[in-house]
């Protein structure tokens, strides 16, 4: 339902945000400190910062806007109501005091108000005042005018899905299931094409109708067998023969929160994340029960570089609630990310015991420990994985691929082939695996030749990336093709100029070539770039002795010519 007709008229409410003039010259230190933290997306300071600001300049537009805006991109919408309604009262147009205010009439039922306000052309935005003019009449008990207003959003270009999607929630609301049910099958154009929200509505109506059948073949063509926990506790119900409660709008409030969900939803990657934001929080305000608008708001935070934010607004996800998991799961990533290592674990372990039966609490367990290079730590937890995965489930390539990284690195090489080839198994061309795999022999110098093919095959999959690029001069190197590898080596540092052991290794290939000078270079850059302490101390050598030296001295083969027979 993002269609780009929807994109393009929310973008361009944007940029009627506001059209309050510019604050005046010599403005206080409080301003241009609340307007940094808001550019920097630190809201709370902001707020801080505008209302310090606005003791010295009530009436300021621009500093009312900013404090309104903060406000409500904290999740606190009461909060900006009264600030809204100065400017309002001031005469200030602006977008944000309007989808203030109107959220605010909103929740107490003051749907004339909401009416009004769009009437006198001070509403959201063209296609937000549209389906609200509709659920605003539907508030009103005027069903045949909302059914109408619906219509007319319809009618209008690239708005057809988003409309009907919505004329079919208000007709289930109101109990005309067969109705509801007819928009999503009776389109001229075929079946409404639906977000997993709108699916998971549509499968209320069904079951509403009678029709746990059909419910139980729309979840297994949309979703497969892999379901999530509020999809599975709904195919549960419904192959027990229950009845289904249509819960997607209890009441206009609902559906209003819908619309600005649903927009939240559609600008997610085309608009900027704070625009958006402005969006799901009227969502949250509107339905505190709108999970979906919580999780998508604390997405943005994160997007935004906000990770305390972020967690604060993981943490309103209910214990109860099917999408619990997730919301803890991102609580953990967001804790990670303002560097609080040890709560995000602590998070993920207290939902291993509470979720043991999911195996991507466990996965994600194993994907932090390994981040953390506690790789024992890691292949525990992705062997309970592992153990939870269906045979059908795609996931599992992934968690045999981490796996054996962690093996590799503990020193069990075994255990790590193992694991990758059965990823491989699962997924033949997964460029990431034949290459870590491809590497890994190389290193080894066991199955070069097969070693090559799969990281020409990772190489034809990714060919910006730096280190598969890399390992396919490494593997021309160690087969004796030396003069094949410098071209793939000058490659991989172009694409990764600063990483020291693309660097250290096109110094070596450079080597094999007979351009020492070069090679020492490529050898000091490496050093400069800060590589391990094993790595620093054999560049030092091959500085002071050269390559030949180092090998020699390392019981290595010394460096042969492909087909050099000599």
């Amino acid at each position: 339902m993002a269609s780009k007709r929807i994109r393009a008229l929310v973008a361009a409410a944007a940029l009627l945000a506001t059209t309050a003039p510019v604050a005046a010259q010599g403005v206080s230190g409080d301003y241009l400190a609340a307007r940094q933290a808001r550019l920097s997306s630190d809201y709370r300071a902001a707020v801080h910062y505008y209302i310090r600001a606005l003791g010295a300049d009530p009436k300021n537009p621009q500093m009312l806007e900013g404090a309104a805006l903060s406000q409500l991109s904290l999740g606190a919408l009461e909060k900006g109501v009264p600030i809204a309604q100065r400017m309002d009262d001031n005469g200030v147009r602006s977008q944000i005091a309007s989808m203030v205010l109107i959220a605010d009439d909103v929740t107490h039922d003051r749907w004339q108000a909401v009416l009004d306000r769009v009437a006198a052309d001070r509403g959201v935005g063209p296609l937000v005042d549209g389906l609200m003019t509709a659920w605003a009449l539907a508030g009103q008990g005027d069903m045949t005018g909302a059914l109408a207003a619906f219509e007319k959003v319809e009618g209008q270009r690239g708005l057809r899905g988003f409309a009907l999607y919505h004329r079919s929630l208000a007709l289930a609301m109101v109990g005309d299931y067969e109705a509801a049910e007819a928009i999503y099958t009776d389109q001229k154009d075929g079946p409404l094409q639906m977000t997993r929200r709108g699916a998971m509505a549509r499968i209320e109506v069904l079951s509403q109708l009678g029709r746990n059948d059909k419910a139980i073949q729309l979840i297994e063509a949309l979703f497969g067998t892999d379901l999530d926990p509020a999809l599975a506790e709904m195919k549960q119900a419904l192959e027990a023969g229950e009845e289904l409660e249509f819960t997607h709008v209890r009441k206009a409030s609902d559906g209003v929160a819908e619309v600005f969900y649903s927009v939240a939803a559609a600008l997610r990657g085309e608009a900027s994340y704070d625009y958006t934001l402005l969006y799901s929080r009227t969502a949250e305000h509107l339905r505190r029960d709108h999970i979906d608008a919580l999780l998508l708001s604390a997405e943005l935070l994160e997007d935004l570089q906000r990770p305390e934010l972020a967690v604060e607004t993981y943490r309103r996800v209910p214990h109860d609630n099917p999408a619990f998991h997730a919301a803890e799961l991102g609580r953990a990533a967001a804790l990670r990310t303002a560097g609080k290592d040890d709560a995000a674990i602590e998070v993920l372990a207290q939902l291993a015991e509470t979720h043991s039966d999911m195996p991507v609490v466990h996965a994600t367990m194993g994907d932090f420990q390994r981040g953390l290079k506690n790789y024992a730590e890691a292949v525990r937890a992705y062997d309970a994985a592992l153990e939870l995965y269906g045979s059908e489930d795609t996931s599992r390539w992934f968690a045999l691929y981490a796996r054996g990284i962690c093996h590799e690195r503990l020193g069990d090489w075994p255990a790590a082939e193992k694991d990758f080839r059965a990823a491989l198994e699962l997924n033949p061309e997964q460029p990431q695996v034949l290459n870590y795999l491809g590497y890994s022999l190389v290193e080894a110098n066991e199955h070069l030749d097969e070693a090559l093919s799969m990281i020409e095959r990772a190489a034809a999959a990714r060919p910006e990336s730096g280190y598969i690029i890399d390992s396919l001069g490494w593997v021309l190197y160690r087969m004796g093709r030396y003069e094949d590898a410098v071209a793939y080596m000058e490659r991989a540092t172009e694409l990764m100029p600063v990483d020291a052991v693309v660097n250290d290794h096109l110094g070596d290939v450079y080597w094999a070539v007979g351009r020492e000078m070069e090679a020492h270079f490529q050898w000091l850059r490496a050093l400069s770039f800060d590589p391990e302490d094993k790595d620093a101390t054999r560049i030092r050598r091959k500085l002071k002795v050269g390559l030949d030296a180092v090998l020699a001295e390392e019981g290595s083969e010394p460096l042969t010519v492909a087909g050099d027979n000599r």
